[in-house]
């Protein structure tokens, strides 16, 4: 398998809310790792591969350095998803592109 990634990838678990564009409402999980250009989330939303996705990204002061947290607002594809890790858990693994973000402000 080759490597797709351009980008170096942080190991940050930060909170994470996704909104797919198939349905109404939320779901929230939490980051494995993120990059510039592609994110790593493990949540209990089953995305499709292909699917368009919106999801929302708190960065905390102590990764920005800012005196508030930092909301990124991005629009992406699901490009993976991987099964839950054991019996009995939601949690399951999906790789998405990041096309566009913007910063929000509160």
């Amino acid at each position: 398998m080759s490597e797709a990634r351009t980008g170096k990838r942080f190991p940050l678990e930060l909170p994470i809310k996704i909104h797919k564009e198939s349905e109404h409402g939320e779901h929230s999980g939490v980051t494995g790792n993120l990059s510039a250009a592609g994110v790593y989330i493990r949540a209990d939303a089953a995305l499709d591969v292909g699917s368009n996705v919106e999801f929302e990204i708190t960065l905390p002061p102590e990764v920005t350095g800012a005196k508030e947290n930092v909301v990124v607002k991005c629009q992406g594809r699901v490009v993976r998803t991987d099964q839950p890790a054991g019996a009995g858990q939601d949690s399951r693994g999906v790789a998405c592109v990041i096309d566009s973000y913007d910063f929000v402000r509160r």
